[in-house]
């Protein structure tokens, strides 16, 4: 045999049966995930850097899903767009700003307090060290605090590049903060029109489909932001008045603090919990930060029980290890923020994706007057089509 024929006989198709079925299949599968995982990384990574655009976007998309309700409401009374966007904005800007002077002057009153009960707390585990089963004397205990002073004087570039970076950081905040704004405020007046924009990009057939899909996961973010809400204040009401019973100190700006934390599923609350057990422990001894600790998993058993299932659960139906995950891999990627908008942005892709899958735009009462579509009526469903072996595959 020749060269040439070894060669056509190594070519022909027949030799494909010498690779398994399945090891194709999976091969097949392999490059397409694997081409699917470098994009995602790539676009991970490249949004990672401009996290100073992004977060400002998706927290004006957050506030823009919460306060549209009160702009349509405010249009239905005879106001003008303009002035119902300004007033719905101003409104907001107003609350956080009331909300963080009160919460400044409870800080302001109760750390006077606090610094007392704090000083007496550490001689308290000064007498137990030396008292104590430990026997440290005041020697060994003047001893290790002088290398503690030792140590951050001889780190004080360090602590003062931290400090640097604090203030950049608080740049970079203060700048967000004013884009969100900037950003809320033409979500408000143009979302319609911008989101148009954003469609007119794909092509004519997939419009719909596209359009359908922003809509659905339009409405699961405002539904995740409004019933969050819901959650964040009940854990914050319960810690919080938990707290101003057993006299904690500070239960005001604890319960804001709780607040906000809950906006990170999981971790949140766990977190501002022990914050809470903490403080009762520093403020009043052991037997009142057991009562607080009792108190915080009162209120996260409510929580993780009845809240989450019922309530958010059906506001954007998504798995707890799915949301344990999305809050690892936001947090991995943008820290504190990506932990926040992680959660959100998983159930407005979980809306996107099944709209997509269940071809939702051909029966959607929102677009025929859009694209001219007529829904689907619902009725039996067709009749399955003759297979290949009957009529060939020829055939129609």
């Amino acid at each position: 045999m020749t060269p040439s024929q070894h060669e056509q006989e190594r070519n022909s198709p027949q030799d494909a049966s010498v690779v398994p079925f399945g090891m194709r299949v999976a091969g097949a599968w392999s490059w397409r995930v694997g081409a699917i995982l470098l994009v995602s990384a790539m676009l991970v990574w490249l949004l990672s850097q401009i996290t100073i655009l992004i977060i400002p976007v998706m927290l004006a998309a957050i506030l823009a899903s919460l306060l549209r309700p009160l702009v349509r409401g405010l249009k239905k009374i005879g106001l003008p767009q303009g002035l119902s966007v300004a007033i719905a904005e101003v409104g907001l800007i107003v609350v956080v700003l009331g909300g963080l002077f009160l919460v400044g002057r409870q800080m302001v009153t109760g750390f006077s307090a606090l610094s007392e009960q704090a000083i007496q707390g550490v001689i308290k585990i000064q007498e137990w060290l030396t008292n104590g089963p430990l026997g440290i004397s005041n020697d060994q205990i003047n001893k290790y605090l002088n290398e503690a002073l030792a140590a951050v004087q001889n780190n004080s570039s360090t602590i003062i590049s931290g400090a640097l970076g604090f203030g950049s950081g608080f740049t970079h905040f203060a700048a967000g903060l004013l884009l969100t704004l900037f950003i809320l405020l033409f979500f408000l007046l143009e979302g319609q029109d911008i989101w148009a924009f954003i469609v007119k990009f794909f092509p004519l057939r997939a419009r719909p489909a596209v359009d359908g899909a922003g809509r659905r996961g339009w409405r699961s973010l405002g539904n995740y932001a409004r019933v969050q809400i819901l959650v964040a204040a009940v854990d914050a009401v319960g810690i919080g008045v938990g707290a101003a019973i057993i006299q904690v100190p500070l239960a005001l700006p604890l319960g804001v603090l709780v607040f906000v934390g809950s906006f990170i599923p999981v971790v949140g609350a766990l977190v501002t919990g022990a914050v809470a057990v903490l403080l009762a422990l520093v403020a009043n001894g052991w037997v009142n930060a057991l009562i607080m600790l009792a108190i915080v998993l009162a209120v996260q058993q409510l929580e993780s029980h009845l809240l989450q299932p019922f309530i958010m659960g059906r506001a954007v139906n998504l798995h707890p290890v799915a949301v344990i995950l999305a809050v690892a891999a936001g947090s991995g990627v943008a820290g504190i923020l990506g932990a926040l908008f992680a959660v959100p942005l998983l159930a407005v892709t979980n809306s996107f994706i099944r709209y997509i899958a269940e071809r939702g735009w051909e029966n959607d009462p929102l677009l025929p007057d859009i694209y001219g579509l007529t829904p689907v009526p619902a009725g039996p469903p067709a009749p399955e089509a003759p297979s290949d072996v009957e009529h060939g595959p020829d055939k129609p």
